[in-house]
């Protein structure tokens, strides 16, 4: 597969993602459609497959980071935050999008804290497309280690802001939840877009099989715990639209582990032992990523949601 169509799987997985956002928004049952989660599922997308780039040599160090795709990614990560953002700030001052003022958005972003870590994201991210690209031309002399510190806080900053902030350790929960779901998500994705040989899906897959295992078993524990918090009890699962995401959000979950197991039992082991082809891999894990991509969906949309 050549490289230009194995970037072609960016295409179905950022659909999946959007009809993961509008899954979201019939489960809730509203007449105003969470144009904000769209922004931020193409955020948290993009940021994941940065941290899942920049960590390939760290599972596997004949992999080396491909820092114009980082450079690409980091800077769509930028316009997507600044999205969200804006979106923010005319939910706070009650005015639609177009109709939010240049006065009341610099208010936002000086005056409140939401503002203040939004600023926070665009810096890390601006940061990361600006070292990329300079990388890019001098990669003897580049480290992955720094992306990786920028994208893991730019990743956590908003999610340790919210509603489980003010709960003993919740920051620290919901800063786990999100670290493990983008390494799940974009080291996957990195691979697909990446990998091109047998052999090297022979060494780098069983290792991430590995670690997907417990990242998948942190992201349900943490998110339950998130999620019962957040709703409260448990009739509110399905008498609320947050509470309906979020059971869609727990089966997507369960039907990927068990999906991850049959190819633990299957495809990862064949790998291993050089009975598939490249080809065959990198379709896998794009329909893995693809499907993974619908949970994120959700999840953006979780976020956004009163």
């Amino acid at each position: 597969m050549t490289t230009g169509r194995r970037w072609r799987v960016l295409v179905p997985v950022v659909a999946a993602a959007l009809a993961g956002v509008v899954l979201a928004w019939v489960l809730r049952w509203s007449s105003g459609f969470p144009a904000a989660a769209l922004a931020r599922v193409l955020a948290d997308g993009a940021g994941a497959t940065v941290l899942g780039l920049a960590a390939l040599p760290r599972l596997d160090h004949r992999l080396a980071v491909a820092w114009r795709p980082v450079a690409v990614l980091a800077t769509v990560w930028l316009a997507a935050e600044f999205t969200v953002l804006v979106c923010e700030a005319a939910d706070i001052v009650g005015v639609p999008v177009r109709a939010l003022g240049a006065g009341e958005f610099a208010t936002f972003l000086g005056r409140l804290s939401g503002g203040q870590i939004g600023i926070a994201i665009l810096f890390c991210t601006a940061a990361i497309a600006c070292y990329a690209a300079w990388a890019f031309r001098r990669p003897d002399d580049a480290s992955a280690d720094l992306v990786l510190v920028f994208a893991a806080v730019a990743l956590a900053l908003r999610p340790i802001t919210g509603h489980m902030s003010q709960q003993v350790l919740g920051s620290v929960l919901v800063a786990v939840h999100a670290l493990a779901a983008a390494a799940w998500f974009g080291l996957l994705l990195a691979l697909a877009l990446v990998v091109r040989t047998r052999g090297g899906w022979a060494s780098a897959l069983p290792r991430y099989s590995t670690a997907a295992a417990p990242l998948v078993a942190v992201l349900a524990v943490t998110g339950l715990v998130d999620g019962l918090v957040r709703v409260g009890s448990v009739p509110a699962l399905v008498t609320t639209g947050y509470g309906r995401i979020l059971l869609a959000k727990v089966v997507a979950l369960g039907l990927l582990a068990g999906l991850g197991w049959w190819w633990r039992r299957t495809w990862v082991r064949r790998a291993a032992e050089h009975r598939v082809t490249a080809e065959v891999s990198a379709r896998n894990a794009a329909l893995e990523v693809t499907l993974m991509a619908v949970a994120f969906g959700l999840a953006a949309t979780l976020a956004v949601t009163a």
